[in-house]
């Protein structure tokens, strides 16, 4: 009886292959998702000394030229990883912040893929044999687009209600307890089961320290400049990190404003031709 079924099946197979064949129909394979659609951060780094008074304020000339506001907003962040960074290893940045004035932290996972070349869409085929693709809406695809290089990041950011005004983070403890309450999958199982809880509970915070905002508008872009205060690199002292930047979903609007703003920050005599380490060197000094 086994046999006659196998017989059965065989012939009832064959005659839907050869009827689709007959008919012209093709029997497509299930294809993967496809890959994710990324957004655009363009940024430049700036020369402090250029851009901010000796008290540390923003020039009158840099404010008018991007339309910035005299005060800025204050917002705490802090990064999480072990002594030896085997998040950052991994390719992952944890970050905890607060803006001053919402009620609520934000705790952002994030996986980096350097891009190589120019290939935009090698990192994008990496990354969805990874798992991050554009089915996936619990992470946001972006490319940060600096001086001399591009970077591909997926972004998952949490929120967790507080009543603490300003930008003061909790304690060490409390912040990493948060952040292994909302761990995302993909970091927990990015190399083994459990592989992100492991790690990210031998972590401790790096930094903490409190950046300024200045939101402002260029060429009908919402345009930003940052000014970091991080730990020189004998740990003696502050030296500010200045970041100008603004965001797009259109690639092609990236691509054409980004030499506009290389060439208004170099006749300014405001940039500095290198590409931002913002959380390396957080990770590196902290």
């Amino acid at each position: 009886m086994k046999a006659w079924k196998r017989i059965m099946l065989a012939a009832v197979v064959g005659f839907t292959t050869w009827g689709s064949m007959f008919s012209g129909a093709v029997l497509e394979p299930v294809s993967a998702a496809p890959n994710a659609v990324p957004s655009y951060e363009v940024k430049f780094i700036a020369s402090p000394e250029a851009v901010l008074t000796p008290e540390g304020q923003v020039q009158a000339s840099v404010r008018e030229q991007f339309n910035l506001p005299a005060t800025p907003e204050l917002i705490g962040v802090a990064y999480y990883d072990t002594d030896s960074l085997a998040l950052n290893e991994e390719g992952w940045n944890v970050r905890f912040r607060k803006k001053e004035d919402k009620s609520n932290y934000e705790l952002t996972y994030k996986k980096r893929y350097p891009i190589l070349n120019g290939d935009v869409d090698a990192a994008l085929t990496l990354a969805n044999q990874e798992g991050f693709d554009a089915s996936d809406d619990n992470y946001e695809a972006e490319i940060d687009w600096g001086y001399s290089k591009q970077t591909l990041s997926f972004s998952n950011t949490k929120k967790e209600k507080t009543k603490v005004s300003g930008p003061e983070l909790p304690s060490d403890e409390e912040m990493l307890s948060l952040l292994l309450d909302k761990l995302p999958g993909k970091l927990n199982k990015w190399s083994a089961p459990n592989w992100g809880e492991q790690v990210l509970s031998q972590s401790r915070a790096h930094g903490p320290l409190v950046f300024e905002r200045y939101r402002g508008e260029w060429e009908g872009q919402e345009l930003t400049l940052e000014v970091w205060p991080i730990r020189n690199s004998t740990g003696t002292g502050i030296e500010n990190l200045v970041e100008i930047s603004f965001k797009t979903d259109d690639h092609d609007v990236a691509a054409e404003l980004r030499p506009e703003l290389m060439n208004v920050m170099e006749l300014g005599g405001w940039l500095l031709p290198i590409d931002g380490l913002k959380t390396q060197t957080i990770l590196e000094r902290y």
